[in-house]
């Protein structure tokens, strides 16, 4: 399959997405896995303290296709879901 401008998106629930978090000048990873829980049942939340930051300088989300989404400056105490090929929605 081939053509111009095509947008190849990862699986639907982002498993294999690796997110990184800067905020404060220290960096967390986490990646979205699934079947490692209970029952192969896991939350595809991910949670990253952020201490006395107020805000996350980056959030940058690797799919698993090898695209990238950058969303600068997000405040904390907030739940954001980021959709590959979107960006956020808040």
């Amino acid at each position: 399959m081939s053509g111009e401008g095509e947008v190849r998106l990862s699986n639907r629930d982002g498993i294999g997405a690796r997110v990184t978090v800067v905020s404060g000048g220290r960096r967390q990873v986490q990646e979205v896995r699934a079947g490692s829980s209970y029952l192969s049942c896991n939350d595809r939340r991910l949670h990253f303290g952020l201490g006395r930051s107020s805000r996350a300088d980056l959030i940058e989300v690797r799919w698993p296709g090898g695209a990238r989404t950058q969303v600068r400056d997000v405040g904390a105490d907030q739940q954001v879901t980021i959709e590959e090929g979107k960006g956020p929605v808040r």
